[in-house]
């Protein structure tokens, strides 16, 4: 099993249900066990600013599935929950994304790992300082 690190956001309809309804999907999907869940933190839009806050955590994981397998189950929990494609970084009903992959550093057209911007935004790396600080470090480490 691998170890992965997620970051999760919603700002339209109800955004603590919808994180926690993730979480629960994300649970239950084939090749993936929550390991640990930040606390929720509500942050100001990124990129694009004139939208409603987000509320944000972060999850470690452990899967048998490989980065692209996992980036699809995620991308099919996002669909399943009403996630549309519509505005890049609009507002949206979930986000999910893999902001790390065991120390993994790949960049397809699909998937970059770690995640592009994680080292450039509190809303990743707050939540993510609380259940993994060395992840954290890592990240912050390596893209300045």
């Amino acid at each position: 099993m691998a170890r992965a690190w997620l970051s999760l956001g919603a700002n339209l309809g109800d955004a603590p249900a919808n994180l926690a309804e993730a979480v629960r999907r994300i649970g239950e999907a084939d090749g993936v066990a929550v390991v640990a869940q930040s606390g929720m933190i509500t942050t100001k839009p990124w990129g694009k600013t004139d939208q409603p806050d987000f509320l944000n955590l972060a999850l470690e994981i452990n899967t048998a599935l490989e980065p692209l397998p996992l980036l699809d189950a995620l991308q099919a929990i996002e669909a399943v929950m009403g996630r549309e494609r519509l505005e890049h970084w609009g507002p949206r009903v979930i986000d999910i994304d893999i902001v790390a992959y065991e120390r993994l550093e790949m960049d397809t057209a699909r998937l970059t790992l770690p995640h592009r911007y994680a080292h450039e935004r509190d809303f990743v790396l707050d939540p993510l300082r609380e259940i993994a600080p060395a992840v954290t470090e890592w990240l912050t480490s390596r893209r300045r």
